[in-house]
């Protein structure tokens, strides 16, 4: 039984307990809040005792082995250390940190507490991704990847009525690259490595987050374009394109379909069965990696979280998107 201890009080920590409480050895211990009484309603939901306003004394607790942190991504870095530094395992929600210093430092303090650091990146630990990494060699040499996930925030309503919610705020090392383009460009990392170089572009708002934007990333032999947008939807498939076919994706986030279809016409349905929560994943390579005694993740890893963050820094610094955690 793996104990958790959870940072951040939000719809993706319910979707994240939902998944988990599908595994047989995850246990909800504790529920880290700012303040009691949003700490308390909670835990209350899922039925679970202990609470912390004081995140110091909830990483010191000896009734919790793990920690799953789900708090603003400018708070990812900070949080991390300091549970590493009292000797629990960390699964940090995506993006890993606000900046590649930041997921270094994270990745330090990992080793130098011999405890798990993995990043909550579901699409790369799906069923379906893994079906698309055993049937790639089918399409031949592949020559373009092409992921796009635009998805219209619910917050960017409340933003052009002059309210800026988190979403929208780069105080928070938030914006549309962050929290949606790293869905297209962590899978592309884990598929192909890291590109030769990278082209960026980007629309800012008036808050200084970046609504959307466009990244042209070159490797040797082939090219990949990336397309990103918390300001607009877009309905497009993903597609990996090979000299004898095409793997199509549904969505590059979570996939769902996945089929190749060849050049002489025919089409092969290559989609596997999965849990309806995506999360599930991601909860259980964690769980098993801490049972088994393993340290790093070899599908969500240190070098692929590592190179992602660097691609992500070099595309904000060309559409000129600063964070206050880069100061």
């Amino acid at each position: 039984m793996v104990r958790f201890g959870i940072i951040g009080t939000n719809w993706i920590t319910e979707r994240f307990i939902q998944a988990a409480s599908e595994i047989e050895d995850f246990a909800l211990t504790a529920v880290y809040s700012r303040t009691e009484e949003r700490a308390k309603e909670f835990a209350a939901k899922f039925h679970v005792q202990t609470t912390f306003t004081d995140l110091e004394s909830m990483a010191k607790s000896e009734e919790i082995d793990a920690i799953y942190i789900a708090s603003p991504n400018c708070f990812h870095a900070e949080q991390a250390i300091m549970c590493m530094n009292h000797g629990k395992h960390v699964l940090c929600e995506k993006p890993m940190a606000s900046n590649k210093a930041e997921v270094k430092a994270m990745m330090d303090a990992a080793r130098k507490n011999n405890v798990l650091l993995m990043e909550a990146l579901k699409t790369t630990l799906l069923p379906n991704f893994t079906s698309i990494q055993n049937h790639l060699y089918k399409i031949g040499t592949v020559r373009r990847y092409a992921a796009s996930y635009c998805q219209y925030s619910s917050r960017y309503d409340a933003y052009k009525k002059g309210t800026v919610l988190n979403a929208f705020n780069p105080a928070f090392s938030n914006g549309s690259l962050m929290d949606i383009g790293v869905y297209c460009i962590y899978p592309m990392v884990v598929l192909f490595g890291k590109p030769h170089t990278v082209k960026a572009t980007g629309m800012l708002l008036d808050s200084g987050a970046d609504g959307e934007g466009s990244i042209l990333f070159q490797y040797e032999d082939k090219d990949a374009v990336v397309m990103y947008s918390k300001i607009t939807n877009s309905y497009l498939p993903a597609e990996i394109q090979g000299e004898d076919g095409s793997i199509i994706i549904d969505k590059i986030h979570t996939p769902e379909k996945v089929e190749i279809r060849y050049n002489d016409g025919s089409v092969e349905d290559i989609t596997e069965p999965q849990e309806g929560n995506a999360m599930y994943y991601e909860v259980k390579e964690f769980i098993e990696l801490i049972q088994k005694g393993n340290l790093e993740s070899s599908i969500n890893s240190y070098a692929n979280s590592l190179i992602t963050a660097e691609l992500m820094d070099e595309a904000r610094k060309q559409i000129g998107l600063v964070f206050p955690a880069d100061e």
